[in-house]
């Protein structure tokens, strides 16, 4: 499969040399290559990994795409292209099935290339996750085979273990059988997964909430200052797990939820978005400035949860000493109208920009801000570090691309582009 693929990347894409690589901290080392540029790479060998942009990948897991090195703002003095003597380049990490990175797909030529184009990073993306899976299935074949080699060695022994050997045959062929069906499963596990999460263990906490309840407007004088405040932590615990086990739930569902897209009036979700949080903005002094978001291909639901995730964020890291002021703006823009690195050449992105004058954060957590339960402030019974994550998710689903900013006291500024068509 793989050296199809890597001929269909330079047929396609006019690059003269495509390779499969596996990258670790201290080695890069060929695994497959289509080579009509004489580069010399074949399977089995190895570059010095530090000499490679393939090392930038690794640390990062971010795709690396260079039309033209020398008009290129961050690569244009970079090590690797004049070392190599390239002109474009382009590599997409390859994420193993487990989530941990296994090497990158990339290709080269010397020549200038138009590679930042909606077509061909698709189909980097589309090959690199067939390779994830074929080396899935490889690997898994692999040890399929190890497994019966050595059974195939222990049939060779003496007569006397002969019944033994069969025995590990079948076991270790009913575990492999039970390993494909468990691999059939797991759509109805993660469907499991979502029902647990919306009864199983909601039922228990509405328990708790409810006798917490009882206890709050009946006995809770009859407690001693030391019973209200381990009373209080029960009661708080509960609330925060109901927010995770919602929080966990929906962000389930932002992966697997299936993705209609209608075009929808942005104002009106925005408007129901801020009805929900009535209460929450009742009692804080905020004021909304709301330009005209016109409309957009979107996932309703989906996209009012983003929405609605940004706005209680900005509520919940207010400053208590001064107004809070949410600004929601949106404009059409193009990776020529715009300084933002990732945006596709060819392609019409509506920006969305929300922005507060809330406590804000470090600038250094632009990246982590949106890592799976980070939450970079303080507030116990605020925030469970999933609702970023959610953000993130839900923008990529609609093909689209996030950045955050952000100064401590200064507040917070989140950009959202999303492909207009």
């Amino acid at each position: 499969m793989i050296p199809k693929l890597l001929s269909v990347i330079c047929q396609t894409t006019g690059m003269g040399f495509a390779a499969v690589a596996r990258v670790t901290e201290d080695r890069w080392i060929t695994c497959a290559a289509e080579d009509h540029l004489e580069f010399g790479l074949k399977p089995g060998d190895e570059l010095e990994v530090r000499t490679t942009i393939c090392n930038d990948i690794r640390q990062n897991i971010q795709p690396v795409i260079i039309d033209n090195v020398s008009e290129d703002p961050d690569f244009h003095d970079h090590h690797t292209p004049a070392m190599y003597k390239l002109q474009s380049y382009i590599s997409i990490p390859i994420i193993r099935q487990d989530g941990t990175f296994f090497g990158t797909l990339c290709a080269i030529d010397p020549k200038p290339n138009s590679l930042k184009t909606f077509k061909v990073l698709e189909m980097f993306h589309l090959f690199a996750d067939l390779i994830s899976f074929h080396i899935a299935a490889v690997e898994q074949e692999v040890a399929s085979k190890t497994i019966l080699k050595e059974k195939s060695s222990l049939l060779e022994k003496t007569e006397g273990q002969k019944k033994q050997a069969e025995k590990l045959k079948s076991d270790v062929e009913k575990k492999l059988i039970e390993k494909n069906i468990s691999l059939e499963k797991m759509n109805s596990e993660l469907e499991a997964f979502n029902y647990i999460s919306s009864h199983d263990l909601q039922e228990p906490l509405r328990k708790i909430q409810l006798f917490t309840d009882i206890i709050e407007k009946g006995e809770i004088e009859n407690l001693s200052e030391k019973g209200k405040h381990a009373f209080d932590k029960i009661r708080i615990s509960a609330f925060r797990m109901q927010n995770l086990i919602n929080d966990l739930l929906l962000y389930s569902k932002t992966k697997f939820d299936e993705r209609k897209f209608e075009s929808k009036e942005l104002n009106s979700i925005a408007n129901e978005v801020i009805e929900d949080l009535s209460e929450e903005v009742q009692n804080k002094n905020i004021h909304f400035e709301i330009g005209n978001l016109g409309q957009l291909p979107v996932i309703e639901f989906q996209f009012r949860q983003l929405l609605y995730n940004l706005i209680s964020n900005s509520i919940k890291f207010s400053d208590p000493d001064r107004e809070l002021t949410i600004k929601i703006t949106a404009k059409t823009t193009s990776s020529s109208d715009s300084d933002y690195a990732k945006l596709l050449p060819d392609t019409k992105y509506c920006n969305i920009t929300i922005e507060d004058n809330g406590i804000g954060f470090d600038p250094a957590y632009t990246e982590k801000i949106f890592g799976l339960f980070q939450a970079l402030h303080t507030k116990p019974t605020k925030s469970t570090g999933i609702g970023l994550t959610i953000v993130k998710r839900i923008v990529e689903n609609h093909k689209g691309f996030i950045k955050a900013e952000g100064a401590i006291n200064k507040g917070a500024v989140f950009n959202i582009y999303i492909p207009v068509a």
